[in-house]
């Protein structure tokens, strides 16, 4: 189970990324050719967020219940907070993804009580960039002391 999750997982995230990246440019086009607000933004905006979601509450499940190494470090969490590895993993990893998954929130319901479409792009492409950037850079991309494949099989 550990293994098709964690599969699943890795997967979801370049979903989050190009859904993010849709969104945020639909944002910034959108501020700067002061065009309206389309039904398209908000299913942009929503399948960010739903992608999120999703990719959040699979890791909630590995970290909770399958993952090894948060096992591991939530049962000795004194010592997992020494070891920078064990630290990444078990608050680093879910704190910035956390973060991420409130501005991505938070700007879904920002944009929804505006009514100037100028604005509803330019809260937009804030909001979901800074989550965008939050979710980035809690990523263990290769070349990083918790380097993970960026494509698993």
């Amino acid at each position: 189970m550990y293994a098709a999750v964690l599969l699943v997982h890795s997967w979801l995230r370049w979903v989050v990324i190009l859904a993010g990246l849709y969104v945020i440019v639909r944002a910034i086009l959108g501020s700067t050719g002061r065009r309206p607000w389309l039904a398209t933004d908000d299913r942009a905006g929503r399948l960010f967020v739903m992608s999120v979601d999703i990719q959040i509450l699979l890791g909630l499940i590995l970290y909770f219940l399958l993952s090894p190494i948060t096992r591991a470090a939530l049962g000795d969490f004194g010592t997992a907070m020494q070891l920078s590895s064990s630290r990444f993993w078990a608050v680093e990893h879910v704190f910035g993804m956390l973060i991420g998954m409130i501005l991505a929130h938070r700007g879904q319901v920002r944009v929804r009580a505006i009514t100037d479409a100028g604005r509803k792009h330019k809260v937009a492409a804030v909001f979901f960039t800074l989550a965008l950037i939050a979710i980035l850079a809690s990523i263990p991309w290769p070349g990083t002391p918790n380097a993970r494949p960026l494509f698993r099989w």
